[in-house]
């Protein structure tokens, strides 16, 4: 998979060397590239934001900058990438778009600042490439960094190769619509707290019980809304 990122603080992107991200990207299982916007302007001063029209607080980023990366990023070739605009007013993401985000072949994080993007630039780009605004989450963030940064690190690390051990993936929180079960390791007691027996006790369906239990307990604790219609009806 290929992903570019356009953003006005590319450094902020250093992280991606770091953790499974950066092994995935040394090995060539993520193809990384970071992008200045500021590359694309032609002014002394690299401006890429100007005053909104219809008045009101805040500035608007200028199309025309977006425009070239936008030319110059995507090519005759890719009509199947997927840009993806980090917006609070766009679709929530969940671990359900991450996955299928994972089997994308091109994804493009346009990371917008102020008070967001020119509405042309999503509009002429649907034209050559499928656009997406994504919300991480019900709040404002000062920018599309952060937003862009927890999306690719979800997807990534569902792309093939990137976990180590892709059953470490199966029983995690937001898979089959449940939060993850608690976790123990070494020592047996802690601080006089002690690991649950059924965990020590190498009886594997039980210990497997246990998990779904605790799963579907601290689902309906935390996170009802998530909870699948079957287990739903018994809160």
């Amino acid at each position: 998979m290929r992903i570019d990122i356009v953003t006005i603080f590319p450094e902020f992107f250093g992280v991606l060397d770091v953790s499974l991200l950066g092994r995935a990207r040394r090995e060539s299982l993520l193809d990384l590239h970071v992008h200045d916007l500021r590359d694309w302007t032609h002014d002394r001063h690299r401006t890429v934001d100007d005053t909104p029209y219809g008045g009101g607080a805040g500035m608007v980023m200028r199309p025309e900058p977006w425009g070239e990366a936008f030319d110059a990023l995507l090519g005759d070739d890719d009509a199947d990438a997927v840009v993806v605009l980090p917006s609070p007013a766009g679709v929530r993401f969940t671990q359900p778009l991450a996955r299928e985000l994972a089997h994308e072949r091109r994804l493009v994080f346009a990371c917008g600042r102020y008070e967001g993007i020119d509405a042309r630039v999503a509009q002429h780009v649907a034209g050559r490439a499928r656009v997406m605004e994504i919300s991480l989450g019900d709040y404002v963030l000062n920018g599309g960094e952060v937003a862009s940064m927890a999306m690719i690190e979800a997807i990534g690390r569902l792309v093939p190769g990137v976990v180590g051990n892709p059953e470490s993936l199966v029983e995690e929180s937001h898979e089959a619509g449940l939060l993850e079960h608690p976790s123990y390791t070494k020592p047996q007691v802690w601080r006089g707290l002690e690991v649950p027996e059924v965990l020590r006790s190498g009886n594997h369906a039980a210990i497997a019980s246990w998990r779904r239990e605790q799963a579907v307990e601290r689902t309906r604790r935390v996170r009802p809304d998530l909870l699948p219609p079957d287990l739903a009806d018994t809160v």
